[in-house]
C-alpha cells in the first residue's frame, strides 16, 4: 500500500495522483531550479539595495545557481549528508536565498527559524530538526546560537551574513563549540569540492523526499515541524501558477514576509522559480515603515501582506485623506463610488461592467493613489496568514485595489485556496487550488483538505500527525468553515478557539471579533473572552507605536489621536487616555450594541470591554510572527481587568 504520510525525515513519501491533478508534473525543486536556470540564465533573479550607496544590484539567474552551488558544495566539504538540516534565521537577503536553495541542492532539508525567536524556541527547532549548519544574520542572531551551540549536539557549524569578520573575531571566543564563519568563508570552503559530488547528491533527490520544515509559530505549545516534500511545494507553485496565468518572467514581487513562513517560502522561492519573475528584497525595517519606499522602486506585480500591513496603508490614507481641501475630499468621495462598483461588479457572478467615467476616476484618483503606495504595476495583491477585516477590504476595494485572499496553511504548502482576479468573491478564500479535493465536515463543520500539497507529516511526532490527518488521507485543519454553491470558501473560526460559554453554548470568537471591527474601524484588534463565562466580553486594542527600543507603548499613534479628537471629540495621546474618555467609551459600546444586533443568538453577544494598554503585536507577546493572535497570552496579560469584568452582572 503507498505510503503517503511519514513522521521520518529520511523517509520518501508516495505522490497521491489522481486524474484533476496529474497534469502538473512531480518534480524536484533541484529539477524546477535548474530548468529556471537554463531557461533564464542572463536574466535578473534577485534585487538588492547596496548597503554603501543603496543603488539597486542584481543577480541573475545563472549567478544566483552559482552562488548556491557553492553553499553546497561547502556544506559537502563539511561532511553535510543527504536529510541534514539547515537552519536558517535573518532578515531577507539574497545569502538566505543562496543557503536556502544551497542546502537543497546538497540534498537537505531547509528549516527556517523565525528571527522573533528567543535563544530556547531557536534551540527547540535546531535541536527537533537535528540542524546540523546555521545561517544567521548578523551578531545579535549570532548570540543567540552560540548561547544554545554547546547544547546541539548535530550542529557542525555557524555561518553568519552582514557581519565584518572582525567583529565575528571578537564575538566567537575560542572556546565556541563548533567552527563560526563569515558568509564568503564558508563559500570558500567548499572550492575542492567535484561538480561530480554535488552532481550526484542532487541528483538522488527525490519528488517525494522532505524538502522544508515549516515550525508553525505556535499559537499555544512549542511549534511542530511541518515536513513539505519537494513535490508538495513545487506541485503548490504550478496549481498558484496556473490561476494566474497572466503573470509572466517579467513580472516582480517584493520578498519581506518571513521567509521562516510557508507564505514567504512559497511566493519566494515557489512561484519565483516557477515564473521566474524577479524578486526584490526590501530592507529588515520594511514593516517599521520602509516597505513603500522599497514598493515605489520595484512597483510590483504580484504583492502578498499580512492584514497588518494594509492596515497600516489604509491609516495613513486615511491621515492624508483628513488634511486634503475640500474639493479634493469631493472629488475623492466620487471616484471611489465608481471604484466600489467596479470592484463589485468584477466579483465571480456580476456582468464586470466597467462605470462610466472609470477612466477619469482613474486617472485623478486611483492611479496617484496606488502610485503612492508603490502599488500602481500590481495586477494581483493578496492578504494572507489572518482574516481581513471587510473595512480594510472595502476601503482598497474604493481605490480600484480588489484585495484577493487565500488560505496559507503550512500543512497544505501554504495555498489550499486562493481567490484570483478572474474568480473572487470579497471576503471569501477562493477556491481549491486545481487537483486538490475540499470538503467540510458535516458534523464538526471542519474544512478537510486532500491531495499532493498535503504535508508529509509532523516530524518526529506520530501522535499529532495521525490526529491531522486521516485514514483516507484527508487533512483536517482545525479550521471551521462554509463552502457556497460556487465553491467559494469562507472560514468561519477555528475548532480550538471556540468558546464554551457557562450555559454550554459554542461561540466561534471569530465572526464576532469580525462584526465588531467592521462596527468599530478605529479598533486595531479586537479579542472576544468568555469561555467557561456567563457572558462574553472583549479585550479591544488601538493602534499604538512602539518606544526606541521596539517594545509596545501606550502612545496612540498620531493617525489615531487624530482620528479620534475629529470623529469623537476625544484629545487623548495615551490607551489609558483613550479608555477614559466618555465618549470614545460610548462609540465602542454602541460599535458592540451594532455587532449584537447582527449575532445569532443571545450568547453571542459581547456585553462588556476593557481597553488594551498596548496595541498587539509580536514585541508584546499577542501576535505571533505571522501575525496570528495568541489568545492565551492575551488572556493572560489582562488576567485581573477580565476578572474584573466578571465581579459584577452584566
Amino acid at each position: 500500500m503507498p505510503k503517503y504520510s511519514t513522521t521520518c525525515i529520511k523517509d520518501e513519501v508516495a505522490i497521491r495522483l489522481t486524474d484533476t491533478n496529474q497534469t502538473f508534473e512531480s518534480t524536484t525543486f533541484v529539477h524546477a531550479f535548474q530548468r529556471t536556470v537554463a531557461r533564464l540564465g542572463d536574466h535578473p533573479a534577485l534585487f538588492y539595495q547596496s548597503t554603501t550607496t543603496s543603488d539597486w544590484q542584481s543577480y541573475t539567474w545563472t549567478e544566483y545557481y552559482n552562488e548556491s552551488v557553492r553553499f553546497a558544495k561547502a556544506l559537502l566539504h563539511l561532511g553535510f549528508r543527504q536529510f541534514d538540516t539547515v537552519g536558517l534565521s535573518g532578515f531577507n537577503a539574497a545569502p538566505w536565498f543562496f543557503a536556502y536553495v544551497g542546502g537543497l541542492l546538497a540534498g537537505g532539508v531547509a528549516a527556517g527559524i523565525y528571527t522573533t525567536n528567543g535563544a530556547e524556541a531557536c534551540f527547540h527547532v535546531c535541536d527537533h530538526a537535528a540542524t546540523s549548519v546555521v545561517v544567521v544574520d548578523g551578531l545579535g542572531q549570532l548570540a543567540k546560537f552560540l548561547s544554545i551551540a554547546p547544547r546541539l549536539q548535530a550542529l557542525r557549524a555557524i555561518v553568519v551574513y552582514n557581519v565584518a569578520a572582525d567583529d565575528l573575531l571578537n564575538a566567537a571566543t575560542s572556546d565556541t563549540p563548533v567552527p563560526v564563519y563569515t558568509f564568503d568563508v564558508f563559500l570558500a570552503l567548499g572550492n575542492d569540492t567535484s561538480t561530480a559530488t554535488l552532481d550526484a547528491r542532487m541528483a538522488a533527490v527525490r519528488p517525494g523526499h522532505c524538502m522544508s520544515l515549516i515550525y508553525t509559530s505556535g499559537t499555544t505549545g512549542q511549534p511542530k515541524g511541518v515536513m513539505v516534500s519537494h513535490d508538495a511545494f513545487c506541485y503548490t507553485a504550478a496549481a498558484m501558477g496556473a490561476t494566474l496565468p497572466h503573470l509572466r518572467d517579467d513580472d516582480r514581487a517584493v520578498s519581506f514576509l518571513p521567509l521562516s513562513h510557508i507564505a514567504g517560502q512559497i511566493i519566494d522561492f515557489g512561484i519565483h522559480v516557477h515564473f521566474g519573475w524577479r524578486v526584490y528584497l526590501a530592507q529588515p525595517d520594511a514593516l517599521q515603515g520602509s516597505l513603500v519606499a522599497t514598493l515605489k522602486a520595484a512597483r510590483p506585480t504580484f504583492f502578498l501582506a499580512v492584514p497588518r500591513v494594509f492596515e497600516k496603508m489604509m491609516e495613513r490614507m486615511l491621515a492624508v485623506g483628513r488634511a486634503a481641501s475640500t474639493l479634493k475630499r469631493t472629488v475623492g468621495a466620487w471616484a471611489k463610488a465608481i471604484g466600489t462598483a467596479r470592484v463589485f461588479d468584477s466579483q465571480f457572478g456580476h456582468d464586470n461592467t466597467t462605470p462610466w467615467f472609470h477612466s477619469v476616476a482613474d486617472a485623478l484618483v486611483f492611479q496617484p493613489v496606488q502610485a503612492a503606495l508603490g502599488l500602481d504595476a500590481a495586477k494581483v495583491i493578496y492578504s494572507g496568514a489572518a482574516p481581513l477585516a471587510p473595512d480594510v477590504l472595502a476601503y482598497f476595494a474604493a481605490f480600484d485595489m480588489p484585495i484577493l485572499e487565500a488560505l496559507g496553511l503550512s500543512e497544505a504548502s501554504g495555498a489550499g485556496f486562493a481567490a484570483t482576479p478572474a474568480t473572487f468573491k470579497r471576503g471569501t478564500l477562493g477556491r481549491v487550488l486545481p487537483g486538490m479535493d475540499t470538503r467540510v465536515d458535516a458534523e464538526t463543520s471542519e474544512l478537510l483538505l486532500r491531495g499532493r500539497a498535503v504535508m508529509m507529516g509532523y516530524l518526529n511526532d506520530e501522535a499529532l500527525t495521525a490526529a491531522a490527518l486521516d485514514a483516507d488521507g484527508w487533512l483536517h485543519t482545525g479550521d471551521c468553515a462554509s463552502i457556497d454553491a460556487d465553491g467559494f470558501a469562507t472560514i468561519t473560526g477555528r475548532r480550538k478557539e471556540l468558546l464554551i460559554t457557562a450555559g454550554g453554548e459554542n461561540v466561534p470568537p471569530l465572526v464576532l471579533e469580525h462584526a465588531i471591527k467592521e462596527e468599530l474601524p478605529l479598533l486595531s484588534h479586537v479579542m472576544v473572552v468568555g469561555d467557561r463565562r456567563k457572558f462574553l466580553s472583549a479585550v479591544v486594542a488601538l493602534p499604538t507605536v512602539d518606544d526606541d527600543i521596539g517594545q509596545p507603548s501606550d502612545t496612540l499613534t498620531a493617525a489615531t489621536q487624530t482620528a479620534l479628537a475629529d470623529t469623537l471629540g476625544c484629545h487623548v495621546t495615551t490607551t489609558a487616555d483613550a479608555a477614559a474618555c466618555d465618549a470614545f467609551r460610548a462609540h465602542v459600546a454602541q460599535g458592540l450594541a451594532r455587532a449584537n444586533d447582527r449575532a445569532t443568538s443571545r450568547a453571542q453577544r459581547v456585553h462588556k470591554f476593557i481597553v488594551a494598554a498596548s496595541d498587539f503585536g509580536v514585541s508584546g507577546g499577542e501576535l505571533t510572527a505571522t501575525m496570528k493572535l495568541r489568545r492565551h497570552v492575551v488572556l493572560q496579560k489582562y488576567a485581573d481587568a477580565i476578572d474584573a469584568l466578571y465581579a459584577t452582572e452584566t
